[in-house]
């Protein structure tokens, strides 16, 4: 009599196929449920998750979630101006949701373990223990402790004739979302490893995309994303279309090396051109209709939501008063921006909104409406004090 029945977020991929066998073979569980969630992988890389899941699972499930994905954790995320060490999370964003279905999942089928194909080197392992623990569930993870290696587990996967897409020689390991795409293992775990071209999806190198530049209008509402070039469209719609627009133009591609949860350095390579060229948009949008009081104060504001999203902490009651902050700081955060695409390169042009924080007639040189002689009593007191510590010293 086995152990019953566990859970297991599954992508298809390498290590979460070989966890399958594993978790009857070495942990001795009657039956395996695996649990694919879409939030925006390929449609083949879905379709060949659900074929694989329902051959080498006792059940299958394969979940939707990307409306879901977008309204609550990309939104949030653009309005934070999300990103860690300089490049826009994806894959730490859609961890927990990720999580999420799985637990739901479990609960459904009345189990009370659930399992993950995570190392013990990664970032992903805490985000899916941090969620399973909170709902109270059992979390095992074949490959963090059974101590595998790559190599090991392609020979592993070959035994049991499960199909994998990844060789000794190309040992890829790619995630992806709407927002990001990452690419690491192999050579590129090399800091000094010039990454082939072919290791890269969604955007094509910058010295080849279009010799002409490409000119987007993105309208805002509230802070985040509500249409382009004049049309309304809904966050995925709006997301899924202009990956393709900025893919083409060769933007955002990340190549860089990042310091994980567990304070390992690692290099890592990402595509993220919607999320590079709406993050860019909205700073920019953010400059106009906040004050410089809430731009300086929510700079910090925007960098501790980043840390704990990149940590998974979404349940961390400050990760829930960042929000609460972020939320009411968009309210005025509503208008549209021109920018122009073009080499791998995005560039602001343009931005209007109703709630600007600006006046032509006040800022302009040819206006009178301020007097400048008002402005001879402020210089008269500015820098006051550092100038009498100047005046001490020449004494």
């Amino acid at each position: 009599m086995g152990k019953g029945t566990v859970v297991m977020a599954y992508s298809g991929g390498l290590d979460t196929s070989i966890c399958i066998p594993l978790l009857k073979e070495r942990y001795d569980y009657d039956r395996v449920v695996t649990v694919a969630v879409n939030v925006g992988q390929r449609d083949e890389e879905i379709a060949v998750a659900t074929e694989k899941g329902e051959k080498f699972a006792d059940t299958h499930y394969t979940i939707d979630a990307r409306e879901k994905f977008v309204n609550a954790y990309l939104f949030p995320a653009i309005r934070a101006n999300g990103s860690y060490e300089g490049y826009p999370m994806g894959t730490a964003l859609a961890r927990p949701l990720i999580a999420e279905e799985v637990v739901r999942v479990a609960l459904h089928e009345g189990a009370k373990t659930v399992a993950h194909g995570c190392t013990g080197k990664g970032n992903d392992q805490l985000r899916f223990d941090f969620i399973f623990r909170i709902a109270g569930l059992e979390v095992i993870a074949p490959i963090r402790e059974l101590n595998l290696t790559r190599d090991w587990e392609i020979g592993y996967a070959k035994e049991h004739d499960i199909p994998v897409p990844v060789a000794r020689e190309k040992p890829w390991s790619i995630d992806e979302n709407l927002w990001s795409r990452s690419i690491e293992g192999g050579r590129l775990e090399d800091p000094a490893y010039h990454p082939p071209e072919e290791i890269y999806g969604w955007t094509v190198a910058p010295e080849k995309a279009p010799d002409t530049p490409e000119v987007i209008t993105l309208d805002f509402l509230k802070g985040v994303p509500a249409g382009m070039n004049g049309d309304a469209m809904s966050g995925l719609d709006l997301i899924q279309g202009l990956n393709l627009i900025a893919g083409r133009h060769g933007i955002g591609r990340s190549n860089m090396i990042e310091d994980r949860i567990l304070g390992l350095k690692a290099r890592e390579i990402y595509e993220h051109p919607a999320a590079t060229v709406i993050l860019a948009a909205h700073a920019d949008l953010e400059h106009l209709t906040l004050t410089r009081q809430e731009l300086a104060f929510k700079r910090m504001v925007d960098d501790k939501w980043s840390e704990l999203a990149y940590m998974g902490l979404v349940h961390e009651p400050l990760f829930h008063d960042l929000n609460a902050f972020i939320t009411q700081s968009q309210e005025k955060v509503s208008g549209t921006v021109d920018l122009m695409l073009y080499k791998g390169c995005c560039r602001v042009l343009g931005r209007s909104s109703p709630e600007g924080v600006y006046s032509d007639d006040l800022v302009s040189f040819d206006s009178t409406t301020l007097d400048q002689c008002h402005a001879i009593g402020v210089s008269a007191y500015y820098g006051i004090q550092a100038r009498l510590i100047e005046e001490r010293k020449k004494r």
